[in-house]
C-alpha cells in the first residue's frame, strides 16, 4: 500500500479547536469529576488538580458547557452569587445543587488554559435570558448583570467569545423541542439580542444534517452565525448499553464524514461556506447510557434510571476500538479543516470520557492517549494526499451485514519546522499493515510512536495501563520495506532531517 503525499499542496491549516472537549451536568462529570471540594486531590477552588494537569497535557483549546440536554431547563441565574438554591434538573431527573455555575466554570477554564464555550437555554429559556447571560459575562459595568458579576467578585469581564444557541432542540427528547420554523425564528431573535450586547462574539446554533431544518435556520439567521452545530454518537446505546464490538466499531468509520459532507453542501449551496464553519460540538463513538430517562416510559425507581448510569464508568469498556475510532474521527476533521473549525469530544471526564476520576486518582483511557498523540505530535497544516492499493477489510456491522472498510486511515501534515508528520491508523484487528510513503523529497530518518495495546480489548484502569503509547523510536526509513503498522493501532510517523522550505507549500 502506497501513501502519496503532494508536498506542493495543502488542504488547509487546521484550527486547534478541533481538539476541543465538552462537559455536562450529568452524573459524575461535574460533581465528583472536575469539581470535587474536600477531596485531597482538589485545590482551594474545589477543582481536581490531577484532572487539570491531564487536560493541560492535551492542550484542551475549548470546553463546551453546561450541556447538553441539561441546559434546556437550566437557568443560569440560579447558579451565580452567594445564595445558591438547589433546583430539580428535569433533563436528568436529579437535584442540581447549582454550586458549580458560570463563575466556577470560567475559573476552571482559566486554570486549564482553554476558551469557554457556553451553550444557552433555548428550551425553557428566552432570548432575553440568553442575552442577560452575555451581559453578565462580557459587559464591563453596564446594566444589572455586569454589576452582579462585579459584586460576585469578578471586576473584569469574562470575555466569553463562543456561544451556542440551544442544544439538540430538533429532538423530541429535548426539553423545549422546536419545529424547524419555530427554531429559525427563535434563533434570529436570540442572536439579535445577544449581538446587541456584544457584537464581537461568535455564535453557533443547534442544527443537524437535515435540509428543512437547516434551510429554515440559515435563511432566517445565517447572516448572524459564525458556526453551525452538529452532533453524533455512532453507537447509539443510550437505552441498552449494548456495546458494538471491535469490528462493528470499524464499520461505523465508513460514516464519519456523512454529516459534514451534507452540511458543507448546504452551506455552499447557500453561499455561506466562507462565513459559517461547522462546530461538531458533541461527538463520541458511544452514546451515553441513561435508560428510562428520555424515553416515553420513564423509570420510577432510581435504580431503574439513575443507578444504571454508573455503568458508563466501567473502564474495561474503553478499549482499542474506541481509540482507533477516535483517531479516524480526528483524521476526518483534519481533512475537512477548511470547513470544520471545532469539535468537542463528549465528555472529557467520566461517563464515556477521556479521563476517569475516583477518590484517590485518575485513569487516562485509551482515547485520551489518541488526543495526546495528535495534539502533541501532528502538524497543523494538512497536506494533499492519496492512497494506491489500499487493503480492504471485510467485516460485520452491528446489523449483521457484511461490509467493507479501508484497512488504513491516513493523514499527512506539515509541522512548523517543515517536517512531514503522518497519522497512520490501522483498523485491521489482527494483521499488521505496511505503509510505503511516496513524496517528492523523502527524508531518510523517521520517528514512530504507536498506541496499539496487547489486544483489541486492551484498556486502562487503576493500576493497569494496557492501552498506552510506546516510546517514540527513531530509525532510518527503508523505501522498499516501508513501515509496519501493528494491528488495531494508532501511530504518529514523523519524517525529519531534510525538511522542505516553508515556501514550497501552496494552498
Amino acid at each position: 500500500m502506497k501513501f502519496h503525499i503532494d508536498t506542493r499542496r495543502t488542504v488547509g491549516k487546521r484550527d486547534p479547536m478541533i481538539y476541543g472537549q465538552f462537559i455536562e451536568h450529568f452524573h459524575r462529570q461535574i460533581y465528583g469529576g472536575i469539581y470535587d471540594p474536600g477531596n485531597p486531590l482538589s485545590g482551594k477552588e474545589g477543582f481536581r488538580e490531577d484532572v487539570i494537569r491531564a487536560m493541560q497535557r492535551i492542550k484542551v483549546p475549548v470546553l463546551r458547557w453546561p450541556g447538553g440536554c441539561f441546559v434546556s431547563a437550566h437557568h443560569w441565574k440560579d447558579a451565580v452569587g452567594k445564595n445558591r438554591v438547589p433546583t430539580f434538573d428535569k433533563a436528568w431527573r436529579v437535584e442540581e445543587p447549582n454550586t458549580f455555575g458560570t463563575d466556577e466554570y470560567i475559573a476552571f477554564c482559566r486554570r486549564v488554559g482553554c476558551e469557554p464555550y457556553i451553550c444557552t437555554n433555548a428550551g425553557t429559556g428566552t432570548a432575553e435570558e440568553m442575552s442577560d447571560w452575555v451581559e453578565y459575562c462580557n459587559l464591563k459595568t453596564e446594566g444589572p448583570y455586569a454589576k452582579q458579576r462585579i459584586a460576585n467578585g469578578h471586576s473584569d469581564p469574562f470575555k466569553v467569545k463562543y456561544w451556542s444557541i440551544g442544544n439538540e432542540n430538533y429532538g423530541g427528547w429535548e426539553i423545549g423541542a422546536k419545529t424547524a420554523t419555530e427554531w429559525g425564528r427563535l434563533v434570529t431573535e436570540s442572536a439579535k439580542m445577544i449581538q446587541r450586547v456584544d457584537p464581537s462574539i461568535e455564535l453557533s446554533a443547534a442544527a443537524l444534517a437535515d435540509l428543512d431544518w437547516n434551510i429554515n435556520l440559515l435563511k432566517n439567521c445565517g447572516e448572524r452565525l459564525a458556526w453551525i452545530s452538529i452532533h453524533d454518537y455512532w453507537d447509539g446505546i443510550h437505552q441498552t448499553n449494548d456495546y458494538a464490538n471491535y469490528e462493528q466499531c470499524m464499520a461505523y468509520t465508513n460514516y464519519l464524514e456523512d454529516k459534514v459532507a451534507k452540511v458543507r453542501g448546504l452551506l455552499c449551496a447557500m453561499g455561506l461556506e466562507k462565513q459559517i464553519r461547522i462546530a461538531f460540538d458533541e461527538w463520541n463513538l458511544r452514546g451515553w447510557y441513561h435508560p428510562n430517562s428520555h424515553s416515553l416510559k420513564l423509570g420510577i425507581n432510581p435504580d431503574d434510571y439513575i443507578k444504571p448510569r454508573d455503568l458508563n464508568d466501567e473502564n474495561c469498556r474503553y478499549t482499542m476500538a474506541d481509540a482507533v475510532f477516535t483517531a479516524c474521527f480526528l483524521n476526518m476533521a483534519n481533512r475537512n479543516c477548511d470547513i470544520v473549525g471545532m469539535t468537542n469530544y463528549a465528555p472529557v471526564v467520566n461517563t464515556r470520557g477521556l479521563i476517569y476520576t475516583q477518590k484517590d486518582g485518575i485513569v487516562l483511557r485509551s482515547t485520551y492517549h489518541v488526543f495526546d498523540l495528535y495534539v502533541n505530535g501532528l502538524g497543523d497544516t494538512v497536506l494533499d494526499s492519496f492512497v494506491s492499493d489500499m487493503p480492504v477489510l471485510k467485516i460485520r456491522d452491528k446489523a449483521g451485514n457484511l461490509v467493507e472498510t479501508p484497512a488504513l486511515d491516513l493523514l499527512a501534515t506539515l509541522n512548523p519546522d517543515g517536517n512531514i508528520v503522518i497519522a497512520a491508523v490501522n483498523k485491521d484487528p489482527g494483521e499488521a499493515q505496511t505503509l510505503q510513503v511516496v513524496m517528492e523529497k523523502l527524508p531518510q530518518r523517521v520517528s514512530i510512536q504507536t498506541l496499539s495495546g496487547k489486544s483489541i480489548d486492551a484498556f486502562n484502569d487503576m493500576g493497569r495501563n494496557d492501552a498506552v503509547p510506546g516510546a517514540a523510536a527513531e530509525t532510518r526509513y527503508n523505501t522498499e520495506t516501508g513501515i509496519s503498522l501493528p494491528p488495531h493501532s494508532v501511530s504518529i510517523v514523523r519524517f525529519f532531517g531534510d525538511s522542505l522550505p516553508a515556501d514550497s507549500y501552496v494552498e
